[in-house]
């Protein structure tokens, strides 16, 4: 992949770079008030008046989440109203002027101005939620969303992680009372919040989606409103909850790693760094690597081999430190030498990378499929079951380490058990998952697909596909290499096979076969073919009829002109090339009868040809531009 090209040539980019360091700067400065004050309370409990530590360190958490639940519908409606980098700068007066409530908190040491301060700084990040990743497909091309996401992803989990610390090291730093580390604390968050507001007057201004908007301040009716619009579009609403179970997988692991690191693996505050550092690292890592794996375009089948990896990881860590004996308290260096607590390390960075690997697809496809009148407002929804999630995450921690007794490892274990179940419901929910991760695994194993031109296919609007037909998975592959779902015309024999009937049955491809053998079925076809394209779809028919015996490109058939004569739409050529031989081609013999002729990362090729106006197709022609497409290689 070219320089010019990668994702990480969006930081040297004015559309982006002061975008990211904005969002970076928010959480991080969330991070550090939020771990400087907590230990402060854990530390300093008589300094501070906290009776009760423990009470004030939930607290925190619960005052830090209670504005998603609050004000997420109302942030949504400002992003869409006045516009998201309006929004953004907004954010970033408030967060100075609630960072200088913090810091006379700090200085002062006083509690109930910090436990204020923390509310507002749970509503900073309530508004900025969704302006951030509204932004995103305003500025950002198609095929860079996903390396944005996962830019941004890594930034937050970075962010966090280096919050975190800093925050620890700032009241380390004071030798006996708190007057040093307290002093610094409150002078950070006020820098970190200054350079925020400075990166944000740089972002590009967005104009309002919507600016004819009238805002309901009522947070309950418009809460239901949101998450009615968001249900508008079944995959959009299932990738919500999706999100929100991630959340909610994520707070159950990272709520626990300071007793974990003290009763399970017996190691000291810098072993709890450690672990947050790993999983930070970790969604890092999975974050950017999604931009690769998906081939620069919004690929949903990534999202159940994340889940897979996350349930894989989370019960092997179960495994790995059930039966860890610890004694005392050691620091890092002595917690490594122990060559059992690797294994606890790398299920931990894994579990980590999968859920990367998992978040960023649904949170561009959620951009990219929502609809951008209201883009602010379904993100605004997906911050409220977020919230929701970790709330019952919470839940469930206590009922089951408190009430049931269950150890750490074992609420882990439970918890990718239960994360594999609500995975295989959602896919089978929405079976395009799990189509698309079947159709990932594919290309990505059997063959290696060299694409050309593939951006041609259209990112919106109705369109014919047409193409060659070479092997039983042309449609597979296809389905792999679309930026949106394709409707199939297909030969209604192979709904007969097993396997492929249910994955084309699934995929509700649309059985033809000809008039003479079944008049109703063949109108019923063209009938269903109409309907999805003047519903904005992608139709694809294979012109030929029926798969190749010889290799060679059959003529094209006058399916076509039947389609354009009731719904005239753009044509879209395309050329399969190299599946000729293939396991799954009819060469030498019947096709899926032999072992593997050619072996596993087969390369092959997918060239698209320029959209052709629906008054300039014929079938001759377009065989012809598809044999021009497909040169020699077969």
């Amino acid at each position: 992949m070219s320089t010019e090209h990668s994702q990480w040539s969006l930081l040297s980019q004015r559309r982006f770079a002061p975008f990211f360091l904005t969002q970076f700067c928010g959480a991080a400065n969330d991070n550090i008030f939020k771990f400087a004050f907590t230990l402060l309370v854990t530390y300093h409990a008589a300094e501070i008046n906290a009776a009760n530590p423990a009470l004030v360190v939930n607290l925190i958490a619960a005052l830090f989440v209670l504005p998603f639940v609050l004000f997420s519908a109302t942030s949504g409606q400002l992003s869409d109203r006045y516009g998201v980098t309006q929004v953004m700068r907004l954010v970033k007066v408030l967060e100075v002027a609630f960072m200088l409530v913090g810091a006379v908190g700090f200085i002062s040491k006083n509690l109930p101005l910090l436990l204020v301060t923390t509310f507002l700084m749970g509503l900073h990040s309530t508004l900025f939620g969704p302006a951030k990743f509204a932004y995103l497909p305003q500025h950002l091309r198609p095929d860079e969303i996903v390396g944005g996401n996962g830019l941004v992803e890594m930034g937050t989990f970075v962010a966090i992680l280096l919050g975190t610390m800093g925050a620890g090291f700032l009241m380390k730093s004071e030798p006996g009372a708190a007057a040093t580390g307290v002093t610094l604390a409150a002078a950070t968050t006020l820098v970190v919040a200054f350079v925020g507001l400075a990166a944000s007057l740089m972002i590009p201004k967005t104009a309002p989606v919507d600016g004819a908007l009238k805002i309901n301040w009522n947070p309950f009716s418009e809460t239901w409103r949101n998450l009615k619009l968001a249900h508008k579009d079944i995959v959009v609403f299932r990738s919500l909850l999706g999100i929100s179970w991630l959340w909610f997988f994520g707070a159950t692991f990272l709520t626990q790693f300071s007793v974990f690191s003290k009763d399970v693996l017996g190691g000291n505050e810098g072993v709890v760094t450690l672990l947050l550092a790993v999983f930070s690292i970790g969604i890092g890592v999975g974050s950017v690597l999604c931009e690769r794996l998906s081939g620069r375009m919004v690929e949903i089948g990534l999202v159940p081999f994340g889940s897979i990896g996350m349930s894989v990881f989370a019960i092997d860590l179960y495994f790995a430190s059930r039966g860890l004996a610890p004694v005392g308290q050691v620091g890092v260096g002595a917690f490594l030498a122990n060559s059992a607590h690797w294994r606890v390390i790398i299920d931990l960075f894994l579990l980590s990378m999968f859920a990367g690997f998992y978040s960023v697809p649904l949170y561009a496809l959620i951009q990219t499929r929502g609809e951008a009148t209201h883009r602010s407002r379904i993100i605004a929804a997906n911050n409220i079951l977020n919230a929701l999630f970790m709330v019952v995450s919470a839940g469930m921690g206590a009922v089951l380490l408190g009430k049931l007794g269950f150890t750490i490892p074992q609420l882990f274990l439970v918890t990718g058990l239960l994360n594999a179940l609500v995975a295989a419901y959602i896919f089978l929910l929405v079976p395009e998952f799990l189509l698309r991760f079947i159709a990932w695994i594919l290309v990505h194993t059997i063959y290696r697909v060299k694409k050309e031109d593939t951006d041609r296919i259209p990112a919106t609007g109705a369109a014919l596909l047409t193409a060659n037909h070479v092997s039983f998975v042309d449609a597979v592959v296809l389905m792999a290499i679309s930026p949106r779902p394709i409707r199939f015309v297909m030969d209604r024999n192979i709904f007969r096979i097993p396997f492929l009937s249910w994955f084309f049955r699934t995929a509700k491809a649309i059985p033809i076969c000809s008039a003479k053998q079944d008049p109703e079925v063949y109108q019923r076809a063209f009938d269903e073919v109409s309907r999805e394209l003047r519903d904005g779809e992608l139709v694809l028919i294979f012109p030929e009829g029926a798969i190749t015996h010889d290799g060679e490109m059959g003529p094209f058939k006058g399916g076509v002109m039947k389609i354009l004569e009731r719904d005239p739409v753009p044509v879209v050529p395309i050329a399969l090339r190299g599946f000729w031989g293939s396991f799954f081609s009819r060469k030498d013999g019947p096709a899926m009868s032999a072992p593997l002729r050619r072996g596993f990362n087969t390369k092959v090729g997918i060239a698209v040809g320029l959209p052709v106006q629906p008054d300039a197709v014929s079938p001759e022609g377009l065989r012809d531009t598809t044999l021009a497409l497909r040169g020699d290689w077969k």
